[in-house]
């Protein structure tokens, strides 16, 4: 039987290129996120994956996710919690909406999901992978809710990979450095930027001399979803160039 994996942030960047690789190989897959139309376009070459449209910030909204997934599957496998958001400003330019939005999306909607999910992991195991930030390793400028969103995010996960070891649920954090995404464009909006000049910057600021790719994100998730990690729980790996070397 084909194993199930739910997708969030599914529409574009490592979500879209994360869906199209475990369709690959082989998994049933549920690409959700807000925009209808986008995700509808996401799965169009994924021959019988299937959409969710809604409000992941909203617990309502995930309990809804994981039981739309439950009557077209009947199980939940691998959870990946892909989508993020980032306003680039310092405290004190970070108004109480920045605020909360950021941590609406990046901590709020991974744990609600995850809760949801995990009583339904538990009788043949499975695995969550929240995607956090090289940030949530350590800090960046101009980034404070980012920052605190994403090392809570990477906590979180640890704690839960511990509270569900013996239930043969793994837990994983995987954090990137700048990928080459619609959110890093966003992103260099925020800053005053170009999208060109911001990625020869962020290229030339890798020790590798370039940015990460979505589909090598996508294929760390793979990784971490095979039966080959079985014994990786509780982690948070960076995909970052060297950034945090």
């Amino acid at each position: 039987m084909s194993k199930v994996a739910i997708i969030t942030g599914a529409s574009s960047g490592i979500g879209a290129a994360t869906a199209e690789l475990f369709h690959a190989e082989g998994y049933k897959v549920v690409l959700a996120g807000r925009n209808k139309d986008r995700l509808t376009a996401a799965a169009s070459n994924l021959h019988d994956a299937i959409t969710w449209a809604g409000d992941l910030t909203s617990s309502k909204a995930c309990n809804e996710l994981i039981e739309f997934t439950l009557s077209h599957y009947g199980r939940v496998d691998v959870l990946i919690n892909c989508a993020g958001v980032i306003h680039r400003y310092t405290a004190e330019e970070t108004t109480d909406e920045h605020w909360e939005n950021t941590m609406a999306v990046n901590l709020n909607a991974p744990f609600f999901l995850s809760r949801s999910a995990i009583p339904h992991m538990k009788t043949s195991g499975g695995v969550i992978l929240n995607i956090a930030s090289d940030w949530g390793l350590q800090g960046g400028q101009l980034a404070a809710a980012y920052c605190a969103s994403k090392g809570g995010l990477v906590l979180m996960t640890k704690a839960m990979a511990l509270d569900h070891a013996k239930e043969n649920i793994r837990v994983n954090a995987i954090c990137p450095g700048d990928v080459d995404t619609p959110m890093l464009k966003v992103e260099s909006e925020q800053r005053g930027m170009d999208y060109q000049t911001a990625m020869i910057q962020n290229n030339a600021d890798s020790p590798t001399g370039r940015i990460t790719l979505p589909a090598e994100v996508a294929a760390l998730c793979l990784y971490l979803a095979s039966d080959a990690a079985a014994q990786i729980t509780g982690t948070a790996i960076p995909i970052d160039g060297g950034n945090t070397a």
